[in-house]
């Protein structure tokens, strides 16, 4: 099945280590799931509780199509259940009713899941609670916890743990799961620039906003090279239209930093000029500098035009 062959590309020593635990019966009782974001712990926590639940394995795969598979794909398993953070922490209370729930015996079978998300964000309270819980497990329960900072979860919980480590997606590999989702190399490369998640990758290349502000991004990167001061014109012309949000802002930074690293590394792998290359990095220094006034609340109008005076004038420059 597809989606397990990306499971396999993503992460293939993880894949195949979960894969002879379960074919020997050695599932662990607690797992913790540690990596960056969208490296693949939350595929890998539900393809695990499909396995454990799938009453139809094909190819040591969940089958996808039993009614537990599809009742855990839709977060509808009675016996699964799923824990995230309530604002800013997992509270005691949540853990409690967790282990409530899972001191009974399961609904449909012996067997049941918990996952926790964000597990870095259990109270002091929460985390000592699960603690207990781990040490003391009632009944055949499996724990999939997830974190991005296993440095804040307690040791004595690592410890009950059998901790799996996600790498981040090579840069290769991710515009190769990307070209077989349909997307072209040339967005493939520039959103493995952008992200590690293959899933927010595809999500956002999907995006029809986003096509429109990649090209937009694209040609005010063509006129910075060419030290076109149609580039300043451009930002009020176009750019202002379509990049209003904040969140959309930061996107038109993380887009311009992509098109000058592209073109850095192309300049270094051509082994073109020392000059060339100072400048291209210097371009580079003055997109984070830009970046951080903004982030300090400056217009983005204001840093936009202003960047683009830095770059092709800098003797004009204000403050800069």
């Amino acid at each position: 099945m597809k989606e397990y062959q990306q499971l396999e590309q993503q992460q293939p020593l993880l894949y195949k280590q979960l894969q002879n635990s379960f074919k020997h019966g050695r599932i662990a009782h607690a797992y913790l799931f540690e990596g960056d974001a969208g490296t693949g712990k939350r595929a890998f926590a539900l393809w695990l509780t499909k396995k454990i639940f799938c009453t139809n394995i094909i190819e040591d795969n969940p089958c996808n199509q039993c009614s537990n598979c599809l009742r855990i794909n839709a977060g509808e398993h009675p016996d699964v259940l799923l824990v995230a953070p309530e604002g800013q922490t997992i509270k005691v209370d949540q853990i409690r009713q967790l282990k409530s729930e899972y001191s009974k015996s399961g609904i449909e079978t012996k067997q049941k899941v918990f996952i926790i998300e964000q597990a870095e964000k259990m109270s002091i309270g929460a985390a000592n609670s699960l603690l207990k819980f781990l040490e003391e497990p009632e009944g055949q329960v499996t724990a999939l916890l997830e974190t991005e900072s296993i440095g804040k979860i307690l040791p004595t919980i690592q410890s009950r743990c059998q901790i799996l480590h996600f790498q981040p997606l090579d840069g290769k590999k991710m515009v190769g799961l990307l070209k077989a989702e349909g997307v072209g190399e040339k967005t493939a490369v520039l959103l493995a620039s952008l992200t590690n998640s293959l899933e927010k990758a595809v999500e956002i290349s999907r995006d029809e906003w986003f096509n429109e502000a990649r090209e937009i991004i694209e040609q005010w990167f063509d006129y910075l090279v060419k030290d076109d001061l149609q580039a300043f014109i451009y930002v009020q012309k176009r750019m202002l239209k379509v990049f209003k949000e904040k969140e959309q802002q930061k996107l038109g930074f993380d887009l311009l930093l992509a098109y000058y690293r592209g073109q850095l590394t192309k300049i270094l792998t051509e082994k073109r000029s020392k000059t060339e290359i100072r400048q291209t990095a210097q371009r580079v220094e003055l997109i984070l500098d830009a970046y951080r006034k903004w982030e300090a609340n400056v217009s983005w109008q204001s840093v936009c035009e202003q960047l683009v005076i830095r770059m092709i004038h800098p003797k004009l420059s204000i403050g800069g």
